[in-house]
């Protein structure tokens, strides 16, 4: 087996490995997970501001209400 022949192999498997995770991907079986991983930045900042005992909402301050302390 020469070089070219190696590269072709290797080229073929890489793209049946591509079209399988995109296949995947898009998969309506894993329509429902995507979602929800997709929600979860949002759902953890409702989480820590109505779970955080420490401080009232009021006192909650977030990225925004920070800024540059500096200035």
């Amino acid at each position: 087996m020469d070089m070219g022949t190696f590269r072709g192999i290797t080229t073929l498997l890489i793209l049946i490995a591509f079209l399988g995770i995109v296949a995947w991907a898009y998969s309506k079986r894993r329509r429902k997970d995507f979602d929800e991983a997709a929600n979860l930045p949002f759902a953890d900042e409702q989480d820590d501001v109505m779970h955080d005992d420490r401080a009232s909402p009021d006192e909650v301050d977030s990225r925004q209400d920070r800024g540059d302390k500096n200035t």
